[in-house]
């Protein structure tokens, strides 16, 4: 079952879900509009290696704006904190923003429930298009799960700024 927009800021209000900073004008019919944040990153490696920390590099997005290349990922977050220890965030695109061609998550859009923190998003564009700090990207709608609940405790918890994949950490652990 997914939450409407008037049960989102209800829960909101009752601490249920917390999103932060938030604002009510941001209320869609069933889901909240969210910002970009202010820092992107991307990978400076020619080939990514799921067994090693990737290089990664994280820059300031210009007032003025940033060309995203195609043929690139790059990792950005949202400006808002988000998460809820009852309902299951899953984020996806303003359909304006995907009207140009910009993927906002291109895959794992699923937020574990109990996650908090600002989100990562993997920003992919099919043709060069140009973004800006704290612009409207993307929505984040709340599902009811059903069964027993057990909450996040994995290696994003609490992220600050774009995260890049920490992937490397399960080979540790084989």
């Amino acid at each position: 079952m997914i939450l409407t927009g008037p049960e989102i800021a209800a829960q909101v209000k009752q601490g249920v879900i917390r999103i932060a900073p938030y604002d009510e004008q941001r209320v869609q019919p069933n889901s909240y509009d969210f910002h970009l944040g202010e820092t992107i990153g991307w990978y400076t490696g020619g080939v990514l290696d799921c067994a090693r920390e990737n290089p990664f590099e994280a820059r300031r997005i210009p007032t003025e704006g940033m060309v995203l290349e195609p043929d690139r990922i790059y990792l950005a977050s949202t400006r808002e904190e988000i998460g809820s220890d009852v309902y299951v965030p899953i984020m996806r695109a303003r359909s304006s923003t995907a009207r140009l061609g910009l993927f906002v998550h291109c895959t794992a859009d699923l937020i574990d429930i109990g996650s908090y923190g600002q989100l990562t998003l993997q920003l992919h564009a099919v043709q060069p298009v140009r973004i800006y700090p704290g612009m409207l990207i993307g929505q984040v709608t709340f599902w009811l799960p059903q069964g027993d609940i057990v909450l996040y405790e994995g290696k994003y918890q609490g992220s600050h700024g774009p995260r890049p994949s920490l992937i490397h950490r399960d080979f540790e652990t084989r």
